[in-house]
């Protein structure tokens, strides 16, 4: 194990921000319920950039393609889904 591989780097703040966000979605009213969510899909996405701009940390746990792409879909596709509850009432169907 090299020195690179026992930094924390963006973990601690992409971490503490999903708490918030999860926080946010179990406690808030109902009209704003779906907002922890988009939050959180975008801390992910967030760690997604960190991770393709080098900053890995504990961040990074396969290759960083892999993680770039897997944390980007999964942050886009949670920011969309959230944003589709939010809109529910306003988007014909």
């Amino acid at each position: 194990m090299n020195r690179t591989d026992n930094r924390w780097g963006p973990y601690p703040l992409v971490l503490a921000g999903a708490v918030l966000a999860v926080a946010y979605a179990a406690l808030a009213p109902e009209p704003n319920l779906y907002w922890g969510g988009f939050g959180l899909g975008a801390l992910i996405a967030l760690g997604a950039l960190i991770r393709l701009i080098g900053g890995g940390g504990r961040l990074a746990v396969r290759k960083k393609a892999t993680d770039v792409v897997t944390l980007g879909l999964f942050g886009v596709a949670l920011m969309a889904a959230s944003v589709l509850l939010i809109l529910k009432d306003e988007i014909p169907l």
